[in-house]
């Protein structure tokens, strides 16, 4: 698992031993932030179930302004501290032990926003959607910005998405599939 681009291009991140997290693949990464483009350039960006902290470094590394990482997981933090010290991006960079939908209500009562918020827990639980439900009531995202959820195939995100959302689209690879979702009107632009 590396980093693609950017001031930490080519960088290997940090990766789990025998436990349970599944980091972004590489192709499904490239392909998610090719979609996002320029909208990740000074982005304030959450990266809920940090896991290695791979899609919050690679926004980091393509421009993007402050970094929160969340994760309950002792081990799965211990990797996020150590790939921010190997990029050197611990300036831009913090990280929170939070349960996902504690440290939504935690950060909206800091009236904390993010113009990009990940979305990556492990599949078939459920997840995605109990996120999206908390968005609602202390809604992270500023007006106009995205969520990417990565998630299986057999997860019904687009039946989640509350009122004031918009999914603008899905993109399979396999089993896992990004959604890519809007907080305000759609507008005709590409993604």
């Amino acid at each position: 698992m590396r980093i693609i681009t950017g001031k930490a291009r080519g960088l290997h991140l940090t990766v789990p031993k025998n436990y349970d997290v599944r980091p972004t693949a590489d192709r499904v990464k490239e392909s998610l932030f090719n979609i996002l483009g320029a909208k990740v350039q000074g982005a304030a960006v959450l990266d809920l179930f940090a896991g290695t902290g791979n899609l919050g470094l690679e926004s980091w590394s393509r421009g993007a302004g402050l970094i929160q990482f969340v994760d309950n997981n002792r081990n799965s933090l211990k990797l996020v501290h150590s790939n921010i010290a190997k990029c050197r991006a611990e300036a831009d960079c913090k990280v929170l032990k939070y349960d996902a939908e504690a440290a939504v209500d935690l950060l909206y009562r800091q009236r904390q926003r993010f113009d990009l918020i990940f979305v990556d827990p492990p599949y078939n639980k459920g997840w995605v959607q109990k996120v999206l439900r908390k968005l609602e009531q202390s809604p992270l995202l500023t007006e106009d910005g995205w969520l990417v959820a990565e998630h299986s195939q057999h997860d019904d995100v687009a039946g989640s998405v509350p009122a004031g959302y918009t999914v603008f689209r899905s993109q399979h690879y396999g089993e896992t599939v990004l959604t890519f979702i809007r907080r305000g009107k759609m507008v005709e632009e590409p993604c």
